[in-house]
């Protein structure tokens, strides 16, 4: 486990996620998402391993540019926190590396949970003991898959792979990008609507 501040993937102290097993099976399942796609974010990871950096910048530069995203990293009078800003991007560059090597088992899916609580009223500043914007709305949390699907695509085609294998990991990292997605959306939702 890595030594980054609030990063909890295979803590076994985390609750485990109310998503049975079968239901994440049905969930990949309607993605799309099966063992190709495992195998090919397992390519992702060597060629964008040592991009995490720009890609961090990439997406931190498309929320610094955008107020409407930005104030949840802000205090009320709008001025960003900074130490905040900080430990997410370490956590968001480990994501990166995490999503191509997950295993998509138990401790994963209480990760993923936990992630979906911290960006939810109930967790939220928590991890990090910040005053920062309260809550993430579902629209915002959702709607940012696609810049965190569609702006990694020109770091995959840097692997110098044939462009079938530059979609194949693309079309991977989209859908796995949705299954997170999901499933962080899941502390938003009424029990049992899930």
């Amino acid at each position: 486990m890595t030594t980054i501040p609030g990063y909890r993937l295979n803590d076994p102290a985390l609750p485990p996620s109310p998503v049975s097993l079968r239901d994440f099976e049905e969930l990949k399942a309607s993605l799309l998402f099966g063992p190709d796609d495992v195998a090919a974010l397992r390519r992702a990871y060597d060629v964008l391993a040592p991009q995490v950096e720009a890609i961090l910048d990439v997406w931190y530069g498309f929320v610094g540019s955008n107020p409407h995203l930005l104030r949840y990293f802000s205090t009320e009078t709008g001025e960003p926190v900074g130490p905040y800003l900080d430990a997410v991007r370490k956590r968001f560059g480990q994501w990166i590396l995490d999503t191509c090597r997950a295993d998509f088992d138990a401790a994963w899916l209480a990760w993923q949970d936990e992630i979906g609580r911290r960006h939810h009223r109930i967790g939220k500043n928590k991890t990090d003991s910040v005053s920062a914007a309260p809550h993430i709305p579902m629209s915002q949390l959702l709607a940012l898959a696609i810049p965190i699907s569609v702006t990694v695509r020109p770091f995959l085609a840097k692997s110098g792979n044939s462009p079938d294998d530059v979609d194949a990991m693309h079309a991977a990292w989209t859908k796995s990008v949705w299954l997170h997605a999901i499933l962080w959306a899941r502390p938003y939702v009424i029990a049992g609507d899930f």
